[in-house]
C-alpha cells in the first residue's frame, strides 16, 4: 500500500510541476490597416545622399570604398591609429580643470 500511494503522489508532483511550467501566451494588439499603410510611406530617416551608401540606420556602410575612408585625427595618434586623447587637439576637455 505504501508503494502504491508513494507512486500515486510522485505522478501527482510530476502532473503538477509539468503544468506549471508552461509559459503562458500573451496576445499582439493587432494595429489598424490605415496605420500601418502611414507607416510604410513615411520614412524615419532622410534619404541617404547620392554618393555614399548607408545602412538601414543611417550609418555609412563600410563595405564600400568611398565610406571606408575616415577623416583623419587632428593631433598626435597612438600605435593603433585612435586619436590620443591626452592632447588638447584631440580632446575639447584637456587641460580643463574639473569642479
Amino acid at each position: 500500500m505504501k508503494k502504491f500511494l508513494t507512486g500515486l503522489l510522485a505522478m501527482f508532483m510530476g502532473l503538477t510541476l509539468a503544468m506549471a511550467q508552461t509559459p503562458a501566451t500573451a496576445k499582439k494588439e493587432a494595429k489598424p490597416k490605415t496605420e500601418k499603410k502611414a507607416e510604410k510611406a513615411t520614412p524615419a530617416t532622410p534619404a541617404p545622399a547620392a554618393t555614399t551608401k548607408t545602412k538601414k540606420d543611417g550609418t555609412p556602410d563600410k563595405r564600400y570604398k568611398e565610406n571606408k575612408t575616415a577623416a583623419a585625427p587632428a593631433g598626435p595618434t597612438k600605435k593603433d591609429g585612435t586619436p590620443d586623447m591626452r592632447y588638447k587637439s584631440n580632446n575639447k576637455s584637456a587641460g580643463k580643470k574639473k569642479a
